[in-house]
């Protein structure tokens, strides 16, 4: 029989929620008021007054071609992000899960590259491929290949996936190692008795009863890549060349902080954070559907 905890007044509850529903409003719901406020006006160039203009700044944005190739950019960083340290992640949990001796080691190592920041990855993927100074540029252009990120829209794009999917890797291979060793040993010894290879028992058995672990781990990466990417792009190109690496977390620092267009800037993380939820959503409503838990 479900046992459930019930509370005879609501005064308790309340006490209970009390500090999340404070933490919410001082670092969520308000600063999202002041972003939704903000959007509606154009200040002047030293801030001391603002014209209110409506939706002028939502008009704008979408009449800037600029803007429109934001969303590209961001739909094939965050899809690129995703899948790169999604499917390494996975493969390193598979063999972490059946390595026996010197398992303790192996999950440690593989679990440092979280603790590094964003900025700090970036940095230090910047200087293994640094035009001038970088290791593996060297070695890259003794092979004959002339790796130029900073004129190169691909080959910028290409590094900064890799700085941000690379400290993403260790997140996402601690999920899947504990959904791993949370199969039931019984159903695959059954398989195994049956005939049933390994990559037979992993892709018809492990991996449906992976997907509730997978969904989770779609949804925290892609609004990883939205968000907590910012510091990797801006160490390493800045959102050049000719905004190739421009996503749009980072066009509402470039506009707002750097162009000191506070009135487009909020109006872009407006969009912004309605673009997330929406895509939250619709993960929820339609991708969900295939999870078996």
């Amino acid at each position: 029989m479900e046992k459930r905890v019930t509370f005879k007044g609501w005064l308790l509850p309340l006490l209970l929620i009390f500090p999340q529903m404070l933490i919410s409003a001082v670092f969520f719901f308000y600063p999202a008021g002041q972003a939704v406020w903000q959007s509606l006006f154009i200040p002047d160039p030293f801030g001391l007054s603002s014209q209110f203009v409506g939706l002028g700044n939502f008009e704008f944005l979408f009449s800037d071609k600029f803007y429109r190739a934001s969303f590209l950019t961001t739909a094939i960083f965050s899809t690129l992000v995703t899948v790169v340290s999604m499917v390494p992640a996975l493969f390193l949990a598979v063999l972490a899960d059946r390595l026996i001796k010197g398992a303790g080691t192996y999950r440690t190592l593989l679990i440092w590259p979280y603790a590094v920041a964003p900025a700090v990855a970036g940095v230090l993927w910047l200087f293994m491929f640094n035009t001038r100074v970088g290791v593996v540029a060297w070695y890259l252009g003794q092979l004959g290949y002339d790796w130029n990120y900073l004129l190169n829209g691909g080959e910028a794009m290409g590094l900064v996936v890799v700085a941000s999917a690379w400290g993403r890797i260790s997140y996402n291979f601690l999920f899947f190692l504990a959904a791993l060793q949370a199969v039931p040993r019984s159903v695959i010894e059954a398989a195994a008795i049956d005939g049933a290879h390994f990559w037979r028992r992993f892709f018809t058995i492990v991996l449906p009863l992976l997907s509730p672990t997978t969904f989770f781990l779609l949804v925290v990466n892609i609004v990883y890549s939205f968000f907590e990417t910012f510091g990797v792009i801006h160490t390493i190109t800045s959102g050049g060349p000719q905004q190739s690496t421009t996503i749009l977390v980072y066009k509402v620092y470039a506009d707002g902080f750097v162009g000191q267009d506070l009135g487009s800037s909020a109006a872009q993380s407006v969009i912004l954070l309605g673009l997330v939820g929406a895509l939250t959503v619709l993960q929820f409503k339609y991708i969900e559907k295939r999870v078996h838990y």
